[in-house]
C-alpha cells in the first residue's frame, strides 16, 4: 500500500497497547473449509453475511482513493497467506505488515487488475501462478483509501523478488491459524481525543528459526487484521 505523502498517521507502538481479550469463544473455521476446492466452491456460491469490519475512523482530511490488495493463499500441503513486510525506509506504514496491494492506476482495468499488478510490482509475484477466486467488501483505511481485498489462489514453483525499496520481507502464515478466532486480539487506545479500536493477530515465525535466527513474531493488526477478519466471517457463515 502507498499511502500519499500528505497523509497524517497516528504516531504510537500498537504493540504497547493492552490486550482487552480474544475471541476464543468463536469456532474456527473447520479444516475441510480450508482446502482450495471449498475456497472455489464458497466464492461460486457465497452465503449471505455481514462484513464485521468495515470503515476505520478517519485520521486524514485527504480525498479518498481507490486501492486494491491481494490475498494470495499459497496451495501447499495446509493452505498459507502470504503476507509481507514493509520496507523501514518508507514515510509511512513502515515495518508494517501487509497484502501486497496499492493504490488503483487509471491504467487499471479493474480491482483485480490493480492487486495482480502491485504483486507484481512488489514482490514479481507471477500472474500466470495466480488463480483468481473473488474478492470480499470493501475496507476503508483511517487514511481514506477505499481497498478491495482479492482472494486468490497461488501455485507453488514461484519465486520472489521483494522491491527493497517498498518490501522488506515476505512470509508465510497458515490460513488455519489467522482463521481461528482465538488468535484475534482486541485492543483499543485514545488517540488524539478519538477512541480507536481494532485487532491484533501475533504470529510467531517458525522459519525464522529454522534459517538460524531467533523465533520472530509478525505482528499483524490494523486494516489487515480486520480484512482478514472479514474473511473469517466469510468463510464461517
Amino acid at each position: 500500500m502507498k499511502p500519499a505523502q500528505s497523509t497524517s498517521l497516528p504516531l504510537f507502538d500498537p504493540r504497547s497497547i493492552p490486550v482487552l481479550g480474544n475471541d476464543n469463544h468463536l469456532a474456527g473455521v473447520s479444516i475441510d473449509r480450508l482446502t482450495p476446492q471449498a475456497l472455489r466452491e464458497r466464492f461460486r456460491h457465497p452465503p449471505v453475511w455481514t462484513p464485521e469490519h468495515s470503515v476505520e475512523k478517519s485520521f486524514t482530511d485527504r480525498q479518498p482513493a481507490l486501492a486494491a490488495v491481494l490475498l494470495p493463499l499459497v496451495m501447499r500441503d495446509e493452505l498459507t497467506l502470504l503476507l509481507t513486510e514493509r520496507s523501514t525506509n518508507l514515510s509511512t506504514h513502515s515495518g508494517q505488515i501487509a497484502f501486497p496491494g496499492g493504490r488503483t492506476d487509471a491504467s487499471d482495468q479493474d480491482a483485480v487488475d490493480t492487486a495482480l499488478r502491485e504483486a507484481h510490482e512488489e514482490i514479481a509475484l507471477p500472474r500466470h501462478h495466480v488463480e483468481v477466486l473473488g474478492t470480499l467488501p470493501t475496507y476503508v483505511t483511517g487514511s481514506a483509501f477505499i481497498i478491495t481485498p482479492v482472494v486468490a489462489l497461488v501455485k507453488p514453483g514461484f519465486r520472489l523478488y521483494p522491491n527493497p525499496g517498498e518490501v522488506a520481507d515476505v512470509f508465510e502464515v497458515p490460513l488455519r491459524f489467522l482463521m481461528n478466532p482465538a488468535h484475534h486480539q482486541r485492543h483499543e487506545t485514545e488517540l488524539n481525543g478519538v477512541l480507536r479500536q481494532w485487532l491484533s493477530m501475533p504470529y510467531t515465525d517458525p522459519m525464522s528459526q529454522a534459517a538460524g535466527s531467533e523465533t520472530r513474531e509478525r505482528y499483524i493488526w490494523g486494516a489487515t487484521a480486520g480484512m482478514l477478519r472479514n474473511f473469517y466471517r466469510f468463510l464461517s457463515a
